[in-house]
């Protein structure tokens, strides 16, 4: 079992921020992620939106970071522990560019990066960075491919509906072979299948610890799902979120899990239910290091 830390400060999300994260500073995040580096855990998950529309502000929060650049800051601050973007918008960005910008970060963190990705829902967001919406799948599924050809490629070569490349060089390659990990995120059985013919793990979105054991179920249905042979990661949060898809509209409230006996119910469930890691929202106990994780090492 992993354990990754959701980046306080970064988002300011209504139900699950903390009363102190909203005026914490860049030296206050960044001291958190040194010290998570230091007592254990797996990873620092970043998320992102480059905008909110206005109306959705007070269901979403106003803050959200860019991950790539929050991503790299924080492996320069960081030895050990893995950044995961927990999840950045595939489609906004033109896959040679973070292509290249993913492999960068792996080369010069050592091989620490987890590419976390999805197809986006924020209609205004995909209109404002002029990015066709209805195309969002399309353009993730080729994207992912192309990304993939030019980490793993001598000769990346790719002719696509949305982008077509050759006769390049592309250096530096990723340190981890044969490429960073891509977890895809989302709660459809669309994005359950993507994860499973282009993905190395799943992310899953308002899925809960009920229906997780349903949900691998479709996923190792899926074609070549069983000849994989590296490790397929499957992320839960251990606090279930009472917002509706899309809207993000409060149907009830959050509660987040802090006290140990809890906490250790709650993670061992989800190991059962085939969760691989689990991503805790920044802890409001200070015990997570050193009375959780050493629970679930392996």
């Amino acid at each position: 079992m992993k354990f990754a830390l959701g980046m306080p400060g970064l988002i300011l999300y209504p139900p699950i921020v903390s009363p102190w994260e909203s005026e914490a500073s860049p030296g206050d995040i960044l001291r958190v992620a040194k010290t998570a580096d230091r007592v254990g855990w797996d990873w620092l998950t970043v998320s992102e939106h480059v905008v909110i529309p206005r109306e959705m502000a007070g269901v979403m929060g106003p803050r959200f970071p860019e991950a790539v650049s929050a991503a790299a800051l924080l492996a320069g601050a960081t030895e050990r522990i893995k950044i995961l973007t927990y999840v950045l918008v595939l489609p906004y960005r033109h896959p040679v560019m973070l292509a290249k910008q993913i492999s960068t970060l792996d080369f010069l963190s050592a091989g620490r990066i987890l590419l976390g990705a999805a197809v986006g829902h924020l209609e205004a967001e995909f209109r404002i960075l002029d990015v066709p919406f209805e195309e969002r799948g399309a353009m993730t599924d080729e994207y992912l491919r192309a990304i993939k050809e030019l980490w793993t490629s001598p000769d990346p070569t790719f002719r696509g509906r949305f982008v077509r490349f050759e006769d390049i060089v592309f250096e530096p390659k990723p340190v981890q072979k044969p490429h960073p990990p891509i977890l895809m995120g989302g709660n459809s059985r669309l994005a359950m299948r993507r994860a499973a013919a282009l993905g190395d793990g799943w992310l899953p979105w308002l899925v809960r610890r009920e229906a997780l054991p349903g949900c691998l179920a479709y996923l190792r249905e899926q074609p070549g799902f069983a000849a994989r042979r590296a490790r397929f990661e499957v992320v839960m949060p251990v606090s279930s979120l009472e917002v509706a898809d899309y809207s993000h509209e409060v149907r009830g409230e959050t509660r987040l899990l802090c006290g140990r006996e809890e906490l250790l119910e709650e993670i061992g469930l989800l190991r059962e239910a085939g969760a691989t890691a689990v991503q805790v929202p920044p802890p409001r106990t200070s015990s997570v290091a050193a009375e959780i994780i050493p629970h679930f090492r392996e």
